[in-house]
């Protein structure tokens, strides 16, 4: 597994909000290690059990947390993982969606500085599956496996999870970097991190339309992933020019097409499934007899 585990420490930035509570406590009955929250103005509360602090370094210093999950409002993100950052913490997952790009890139440059693995906005979160869940998906679709999954799509991960699942397969690790044109953790750095982990036989990437972070990563595997790799590239159908969800999946003038992705793929000898449930089909061909490149 990587990134998170057991004793991964968590703080909750927005605990007090509706999304604040409700996914506090999905992370609490999983099993998720949430020490702390965060709300300005409502230190000395508890949700769901857990203490409220009124700033993450105070929260930071009396529980030790090592992550911060960031429920905050749009205008007011960037702040919050700034403060994050500043308190100490190693991880931050940031799940609002709509923050605007300047203050992503702000907020992407402070945690390059300060060398803290920034995963988002706008993303599901990342799982190690019967260690510790840290965002917003559905736990009971996950099964502690040997595959590593990262994923720009939320729902596509649910879904080819869930597949991996039922085939009896499983994850070490599910990580969903988000779809916004800016943020954090790109494709490679999670692609290293499943290379060196010996709890991870097959890698899945789940990419899609717009941008071409999925070519940067074909090439990337060619050169340094010997662990087999299946890729699936949603929006397939989608016309150029049309925006397909996320913020991200545009296509113009012939780049970032499903095409030109699948093609980079098949040139790094991944394995392109052509449909979600295909993928779940060609791990389990993988992990019988592991490709050589």
């Amino acid at each position: 597994m990587i990134l998170v585990n057991k004793d991964t420490k968590v703080v909750v930035q927005g605990i007090t909000g509706k999304m604040g509570q409700s996914h506090t406590k999905r992370m609490l009955e999983y099993g998720t290690q949430i020490v702390a929250g965060v709300t300005p103005g409502r230190g000395g509360q508890t949700i769901h059990g857990v203490p409220v602090f009124d700033t993450v370094a105070q929260a930071v210093e009396k529980t030790n947390a090592n992550c911060s999950i960031v429920f905050v409002p749009p205008y007011l993100a960037c702040d919050a993982g700034f403060e994050a950052i500043h308190a100490g913490v190693s991880l931050l997952v940031v799940i609002t969606e709509g923050i605007p790009p300047n203050d992503t890139a702000k907020l992407v440059n402070y945690a390059n500085i300060h060398k803290v693995t920034f995963m988002g906005p706008n993303c599901p979160g990342v799982v190690s599956p019967g260690h510790s869940l840290i965002g917003i998906m559905p736990g009971s679709i996950f099964k502690e496996g040997k595959v590593g999954m990262v994923s720009k799509s939320g729902t596509l991960t649910y879904e080819i999870a869930l597949a991996l699942t039922e085939a009896n397969l499983g994850q070490s690790t599910c990580v969903g970097v988000g779809g916004d044109p800016v943020k954090g953790i790109e494709y490679q750095p999670i692609l290293n991190l499943f290379e060196a982990d010996p709890l991870t036989d097959v890698i899945v990437l789940i990419g899609e339309i717009g941008g071409n972070a999925e070519e940067k990563a074909a090439q990337y595997i060619k050169e340094h992933i010997k662990k087999p790799v299946v890729g699936f590239i949603a929006g397939q159908t989608a016309p150029p020019g049309k925006r397909m969800g996320h913020a991200g999946a545009i296509i113009s003038q012939g780049s970032g097409t499903a095409k030109s992705k699948i093609e980079a793929f098949e040139k790094a000898n991944i394995k392109v499934a052509k449909t979600p449930d295909q993928v779940a089909k060609l791990v389990s061909e993988l992990i019988k007899q592991p490709a050589v490149k």
